[in-house]
């Protein structure tokens, strides 16, 4: 037994903690947990815990559905507020086994895992900084109706609520309780849109503290009598959420980004990774974007007086917030990172950053030629002049985003054949029963007129 499963068990033990929580994720990025006590997770850190992979989205075959999770004791964590008369409980991460002992292709920790090892075989450590959106809701029924934000506030409003009036400050204390550090909170642009970046971390960190913040943020809302959504449109007249992800690759200590003697500050390897992201853009937006709704804050109604910064477009820039990739002003070198702005909040972090470090990574491997960027708002252009400027709009649909992922060799490659089937599969079948459903829309505009 290694040093870090004694200190869990240790702690365990000196803290009386009843419950601890084995958590993974399927393909599409829902949270799985399977709770064991602290008597079995001596035998858990040995053999794992079975379960039957063939009831979660995507894992396995009825006939293959036997499956090990394996918990990672460098993830554990104590929840302290979720305490009380039964005491702390605890969680920590899993990687999904076969029987064998072999890592399962269908686990998305698996397979950032193996993205990671292919860029650590080049020198590369991949980090990355989230920015995650969110709306807060009052609660209320779940039946399509048009939801009620909890404050009339709009972008940096210091808000006064009706309820949730202490939201923020809870759900951050909350955070730092269990080790995730933020860096900023703020109100957004939309009534009761919030909006609470992660600091920097190695991307497998990041995406397991995406995974937990989703869960904390919904706990601290629903102790307040609201409701959090990680839904990327809730509103048709208002922004979306997105999760703005800033990236770097580090060669050991050194920003692999950074160029001091480059004008613009950006290394070669730099510009190379920006490169495959916009070449690669239309092929990997079906998992940064993954659902029907994705695509109403990429392509929103155009409203009058209402400022459009979604990244719809293939773009890069600097001062631009319309741009696909912006590369933000840096004062040292080891700040030097580009951000991608089309990912949304309630994507899959896991085949995310697997599938961008796979696409940066085709542009540095290949020597891909950086195009000039982009400093005009590409959204004001025409659609002649966004041709004639050889920006391509991103898929405007998920039954177009899983037609051009379905024919990218760099993505099947990153997300194993398991997974790249599976997905596709699952959202194809979620595009046609979205596109048979008759809506409140087709309602009011036809039924009286026709």
């Amino acid at each position: 037994m290694d040093r870090q499963q004694e200190f869990v068990l240790r702690t365990l033990e000196e803290r009386d903690i009843r419950f601890v929580r084995l958590w993974f994720t399927d393909v599409l990025g829902t949270l799985k947990s399977v709770s064991v006590a602290p008597a079995e997770l001596e035998s858990a850190f040995e053999e794992g815990m079975g379960i039957d992979g063939s009831a979660i989205e995507g894992f396995a075959r009825v006939y293959e559905s036997d499956m090990v999770a394996m918990p990672d004791p460098t993830t554990f964590q104590v929840f302290p507020f979720e305490g009380g008369v039964s005491g702390e409980s605890a969680r920590m991460f899993c990687d999904i086994l076969l029987p064998d002992g072999s890592a399962a292709w269908a686990d998305p920790r698996h397979v950032l895992r193996r993205a990671l090892a292919k860029a650590a075989e080049k020198g590369f450590t991949f980090y990355t900084h989230p920015e995650v959106e969110f709306f807060l809701v009052q609660d209320g029924p779940l039946d399509g109706s048009v939801p009620i934000p909890v404050d009339t506030g709009g972008y940096f409003d210091h808000t006064t609520h009706a309820v949730a009036r202490d939201f923020r400050r809870q759900a951050v204390l909350a955070l730092e309780r269990i080790g995730i550090s933020v860096e900023f909170s703020h109100h957004e642009v939309a009534p009761g849109q919030q909006e609470i970046d992660l600091r920097y971390a190695d991307a497998l960190s990041t995406a397991d503290n995406i995974m937990t913040f989703r869960h904390v943020v919904k706990e601290v809302a629903l102790s307040q009598g609201v409701r959090a959504t990680f839904m990327p449109k809730p509103y048709t007249d208002q922004p979306g959420s997105g999760m703005h992800t800033h990236l770097s690759l580090f060669e050991g200590e050194r920003n692999a980004f950074f160029d001091a003697d480059d004008p613009q500050k950006l290394s070669k390897t730099a510009r190379a990774f920006i490169a495959g992201l916009l070449v690669h853009a239309r092929e990997y937006t079906a998992v940064t974007n993954q659902w029907v709704n994705s695509y109403k804050r990429l392509f929103p109604l155009q409203l009058p007086n209402a400022i459009t910064e979604s990244p719809a477009f293939v773009s890069w820039g600097h001062l631009n917030r319309s741009a696909l990739v912006r590369v933000p002003a840096f004062g040292k070198p080891n700040s030097a990172r580009v951000e991608v702005r089309s990912i949304d909040s309630a994507t899959n972090p896991y085949l995310a950053f697997a599938v961008m470090l796979g696409a940066g990574m085709k542009g540095i491997e290949e020597g891909y030629e950086l195009p000039p960027g982009a400093e005009d708002d590409v959204w004001s252009m025409s659609a002649a002049e966004r041709k004639a400027m050889g920006y391509d709009a991103l898929p405007e649909n998920l039954s177009e985003a899983i037609d051009v992922m379905s024919k990218s060799e760099l993505v099947a490659e990153v997300l194993g054949e398991h997974v790249f089937d599976f997905f596709l599969r699952n959202k194809q079948a979620e595009w046609e029963q979205y596109r048979r459903e008759v809506t409140p829309y087709e309602r009011q505009r036809y039924l009286g007129a026709l």
